[in-house]
């Protein structure tokens, strides 16, 4: 699938730049929305984020450096690139280009192949960044996913584990029901779900029941 061509506003107040860049830009294969002042590249830019900004600095009304301050301070702008370019070129104007969140700084006047260069550098890096956004949140999504479904396979077995642990046992005569439907006795029922076996006898109280009388009789003689 063929990528789509980068979208880069240029904001000079300057028509001369403007065109020159425009024509550069174009040459190079990029579209491009020229700006002349910073209060229309606010209003440009929100309507439509572009890949890339080239930013000159000094012009009136709003100038780059406070440009490029209120897109880094904007939740949907925070990530788009802005390059600086103008003919402040010296080490104060240059980090304070960064410190308004500049990516780059090209001085001027430019060089048509340096302009290119750092731009299309600049391009590349921006849509690598949004590649790995998107997949890191498609990750972040499949383990959600994962761990929904672990939680659910978890409720279901303990939901198994709770059915096998009922057993359908006659009120009064205490058979049980068996995996087939049918009613068998408690013996025959453990019998042929675990490994124990019988040895019959008779308890304490069934002997008395049975046998009270007879039985304490006998056990007197006997002493």
């Amino acid at each position: 699938m063929e990528r789509k061509t980068a979208d880069i506003v240029i904001v000079d107040d300057n028509p001369d730049n403007l065109r020159i860049l425009s024509s550069v830009l174009k040459k190079g294969g990029y579209q491009v929305r020229p700006v002349n002042s910073g209060e229309r590249a606010l209003s440009v830019i929100d309507a439509k984020i572009p890949d890339l900004v080239l930013l000159d600095v000094m012009m009136p009304g709003i100038n780059g450096f406070e440009v490029c301050r209120r897109l880094k301070a904007s939740m949907q702008t925070r990530s788009l690139p802005v390059v600086f370019i103008s003919a402040l070129d010296s080490l104060q104007d240059k980090v304070k280009g960064f410190e308004t969140g500049g990516v780059d700084y090209i001085p001027k006047p430019f060089q048509e192949e340096e302009v290119l260069a750092r731009v299309g550098t600049h391009v590349k890096m921006a849509r690598l960044k949004k590649e790995l956004v998107l997949r890191n949140d498609r990750l972040e999504e499949e383990q959600k996913r994962n761990t929904r479904l672990i939680r659910e396979l978890e409720g279901a077995l303990d939901n198994v584990k709770e059915l096998n642990g009922l057993l359908p046992i006659c009120a009064k005569c205490k058979k049980i029901r068996d995996d087939s439907g049918y009613w068998a006795e408690i013996e025959k029922y453990i019998e042929t779900h675990t490994d124990a076996l019988f040895s019959h006898g008779l308890c304490p109280d069934c002997l008395d029941s049975l046998y009270g009388k007879e039985r304490w009789f006998s056990k007197g003689q006997e002493e």
